[in-house]
């Protein structure tokens, strides 16, 4: 018993460093069963390959099988396409709430020209960039690499932030959890009016 429980081990292990710098998709681009929804599932459904985030806050949190949906170190890939006035993000190091904005983490977000004037790629309320990169009814590729405290956002290949999360970080009210650890990844649908789509999403464990 004690060897086949040894031998089951050393699969799974080498299984997990095979998965290591290989790209694996998180969107099957035919239905949700690997996702969770909080508050308003109607907000996000799946269309001709695509993920439509459209409706009332939501967040749809990575949940399948992949890493125990547990990602520390990684590349992550988007593709990506804004309505005129849409607003969304991507989670990072995050973890399921049932409701309300997520507190655990860090949000990238996506937004070309939705009221708020943090733009796509900006590392929300910690890295903000005013400057737009990219055009709303346009597909584009953002990419968000995580090494330890050290995160790069990407448009199209054009780096957006390089930030390093000192050793003490100051962090206001509300943004306590604003921080590197580990967790899942998590889509946010941000109110009724904002229309986004994205068609890929996949990561590449570090």
């Amino acid at each position: 018993m004690k060897k086949l429980s040894f031998i089951i081990c050393l699969f799974l292990a080498n299984a997990a460093m095979g998965q290591k710098g290989k790209w694996v998709d998180l969107f099957n681009g035919k239905d949700l069963n690997d996702w969770k929804i909080s508050e308003n599932p109607q907000t996000f459904k799946v269309e001709d390959g695509r993920l439509i985030v459209d409706g009332p806050r939501a967040h749809l949190y990575y949940n399948g099988p992949f890493q125990n949906h547990v990602f520390k170190d990684f590349e992550l890939e988007l593709q990506i396409k804004t309505n005129p006035g849409a607003n969304s993000g991507v989670y990072v190091h995050t973890d399921f709430q049932e409701n309300t904005w997520p507190s655990k983490g860090y949000e990238i977000q996506v937004n070309n020209s939705h009221t708020d004037w943090r733009r796509s790629a900006s590392l929300y309320n910690i890295v903000d960039c005013a400057e737009v990169f990219m055009k709303d009814n346009e597909w584009y590729t953002m990419t968000i690499k995580v090494q330890g405290k050290h995160i790069i956002t990407k448009l199209n290949g054009t780096t957006v932030v390089d930030y390093t999360e000192p050793e003490k970080p100051l962090r206001g009210k509300g943004q306590e959890n604003r921080l590197f650890s580990q967790g899942t990844i998590a889509i946010q649908g941000h109110d009724p009016k904002s229309h986004i789509e994205y068609k890929s999403i996949r990561i590449k464990v570090l």
